[in-house]
């Protein structure tokens, strides 16, 4: 008789760095306000609603805004995360999904651009009921009941490359 760790690891699911990036939802509920023009910088609070996938509205408002070069932090409550853990060897990202209520401890991560389009990089750590956390490569996010994103826009553009040697595309702190 297989153990229920066993029937856990069976369902391990890997994903090639492109496919860990595409959107897998939307966020309709998503609301955006201006919070600062300054010299260069904009900075904005960019709100998610129960039920709105944010990674998809991330990438969303970075199209509909035009920023080219970003940094954030978040903060909310989920009821479903898919994490991944990047696997060096297999140039993959493993998911790792966490498909309960959990609070947003910390998340953060920037925008740059790859191809002439707004890419997401970021990272969350999701905490448990019990107090034990999850953290990793932010692949999904559902969003119950909120999230708060506040994102200041840079003004000079980040361009990524592609590096065949991990099969990641990085920001090239050499573009022009």
């Amino acid at each position: 008789m297989a153990s229920a760790a066993g029937a856990q690891e069976a369902k391990v699911t890997f994903l090639s760095p492109a496919d860990s990036v595409q959107k897998r939802g939307s966020a309709p509920g998503m609301k955006v306000k201006l919070i600062s023009n300054g010299e260069g910088l904009k900075q904005y609070a960019v709100i998610f609603c129960a039920g709105d996938e944010a990674y998809s509205g991330l990438l969303d408002f970075a199209e509909k805004y035009h920023v080219t070069s970003a940094h954030f932090t978040a903060i909310g409550a989920l009821s479903r995360v898919v994490l991944g853990w990047l696997d060096p060897q297999k140039k993959m990202y493993r998911e790792n999904p966490i498909d309960e209520q959990v609070e947003v401890a910390t998340m953060m991560g920037d925008f740059a651009l790859y191809q002439g389009k707004p890419t997401l990089h970021t990272h969350i750590v999701a905490g448990r009921r019990d107090g034990t956390a999850n953290g990793g490569h932010l692949i999904e996010v559902i969003v119950s009941p909120t999230q708060e994103v506040f994102v200041t826009v840079d003004p000079v553009p980040l361009l990524k490359k592609y590096d065949p040697s991990s099969d990641l595309t990085l920001i090239d702190a050499d573009s022009q």
